[in-house]
């Protein structure tokens, strides 16, 4: 008798990889092109996670909608051209125990693995294929075909895509935005504690974990409650 699909759901900025790099150093070519005052590191990390429209207007809602426009296409220049000199493996790196966990939960043929991220689709292709990472995910919700987090648009496409129900879907993610997200789309909501929103803002998740060396136990202990 075979197993139960089971749908794994991954954000990426601060989950998978650490890219703080790349965004704080967009953001501060795009501010410097723009003549504004650069947002300290933690202003952008507090809003790493929503799509980038809404990001930059939480940065600077005083600013008229045009600005902001300017500010968004200036950032997109300002990471697409770090990302093509440099790479994006070596400007946002897995974080540890990050590859071998998926590629350890992809073993399994119930696992579906899959992502919901603010990035866009031509950042996160690149990236997946930088880390060499394509071959794991079998959806992909991105920020250009969803509204922003924590908007449940992002899982539920995710798990018609896969086929799976509420119950047999996890959102795994290190912002307010992911748990939040999952709330609204009724999943579980595993929070990290290494990505760019401290634990106290998670208040919403089922779970928190400390390394990716938990999240099979972790995993189990969800579905177990279902079964």
């Amino acid at each position: 008798m075979s197993k139960s699909l089971r749908l794994i759901l991954f954000d990426v900025d601060g989950t998978l990889v650490d890219s703080q790099a790349s965004i704080l150093g967009a953001m501060q070519t795009a501010f410097g092109q723009a003549d504004l005052p650069e947002p300290t590191r933690q202003e952008v990390l507090s809003i790493v996670g929503l799509s980038l429209d809404h990001a930059v207007a939480r940065l600077l809602p005083e600013l008229s909608e045009t600005v902001r426009s300017e500010l968004v296409v200036a950032y997109r220049d300002a990471y697409n051209t770090q990302t093509q000199q440099h790479g994006s493996d070596r400007l946002s790196p897995l974080y540890p125990g990050a590859r071998e966990s998926l590629e350890f939960l992809a073993a399994f043929p119930e696992y579906l693995l899959g992502v919901a991220t603010g990035k866009s689709q031509r950042g996160l292709n690149r990236l997946l294929v930088d880390h060499e990472l394509e071959h794991l995910f079998v959806t992909r919700q991105v920020a250009d075909h969803h509204p922003s987090k924590p908007h449940p648009s992002m899982i539920e496409t995710a798990m018609t895509e896969a086929g799976v129900d509420r119950a047999s879907t996890v959102m795994i993610g290190d912002t307010s935005f992911d748990m939040d997200m999952a709330q609204a789309a009724g999943v579980r909501g595993i929070g990290v504690n290494w990505g760019y929103h401290s634990v106290d803002t998670l208040g919403s998740a089922n779970q928190i974990i400390g390394s990716f060396d938990e999240l099979p136990q972790v995993l189990n202990k969800i579905w177990n409650e279902f079964e």
